[in-house]
């Protein structure tokens, strides 16, 4: 007996790339920020976006949630082109700037930024009830009445995130979210971010320039001046560059850059 029944076709990746190129500046010769990038980000797992400031991670991550101007190539996310109106509220984003009002609570943030997402009278209680969730998420019940101003920069950056986690959204992008944070509260974050994609099945793109925070990703994307010098797990990394760490790792990938460079400027 023939079986009718089609099989599910599966569903697009998190985010997909292909001659992905920002450039910046007018007239003859503008700046190539990002040279023509192809990946992929697959969906459910903690994708870190590595390499040293100035690489072009912050401009990707603009790319990708829709609000960088003059990129051209493909990008697609969740299925869609980036920036599509239907991603609004799948895409939760937190920048390296903490985004919150400084003369309002932690709660009155959420509230306000809740209302924004989800509004109308019917979902009030929906609202409270991912506000409450959201805060607690970010271990932060007990300042939940503390203005935003008077927190320090960890705190203020942990209710950006807990705002970014309002909706359950499908991607959550973080542009540097432990940037000056103790190590004891970064690795509470890494938790929460593995915990998300566990319980949630969320997909999340991280940045870092930190090392050591691509051995907590499940997958990585290495940049060095606006170009992806690899797309890996930790594990195969380490193994194909022969190195103990990832940061071993990167610096061997630059080094052969650089001397590929070299042998073809010769």
């Amino acid at each position: 007996m023939m079986n009718n029944l089609r099989e599910a076709a599966p569903s697009p990746p998190a985010v997909h790339a292909d001659a992905l190129t920002v450039r910046r500046g007018t007239g003859r010769h503008p700046r190539t920020v990002l040279d023509t990038l192809t990946f992929t980000v697959p969906r459910g797992r903690i994708t870190g976006l590595l390499g040293p400031s100035g690489c072009g991670k912050s401009t990707l991550m603009r790319a990708v949630v829709g609000t960088q101007a003059h990129v051209t190539g493909t990008l697609d996310v969740l299925g869609h082109p980036a920036g599509h109106p239907r991603l609004r509220s799948r895409i939760g984003y937190v920048t390296q700037a903490p985004s919150v009002y400084d003369d309002l609570t932690v709660r009155q943030n959420l509230d306000y930024f809740a209302a924004v997402l989800d509004p109308g009278r019917t979902a009030t209680d929906r609202r409270r009830a991912a506000v409450e969730r959201a805060i607690a998420d970010v271990d932060l019940t007990t300042h939940a009445t503390a203005l935003a101003g008077r927190l320090s920069g960890g705190q203020r950056s942990r209710v950006s995130l807990a705002v970014a986690l309002l909706g359950t959204p499908e991607l959550l992008v973080l542009d540097e979210p432990t940037v000056g944070l103790d190590p004891v509260l970064r690795r509470d974050l890494w938790n929460l971010f593995h915990d998300i994609t566990r319980a949630r099945g969320a997909t999340i793109l991280v940045s870092s320039h930190v090392m050591d925070e691509a051995e907590r990703c499940h997958d990585l994307l290495l940049m060095r001046e606006g170009r992806i010098l690899a797309q890996d797990t930790p594990e195969a990394l380490r193994t194909r560059t022969r190195s103990a760490t990832v940061e071993e790792g990167f610096l061997r990938l630059v080094d052969e850059a650089g001397a590929h460079t070299e042998e073809i400027q010769r």
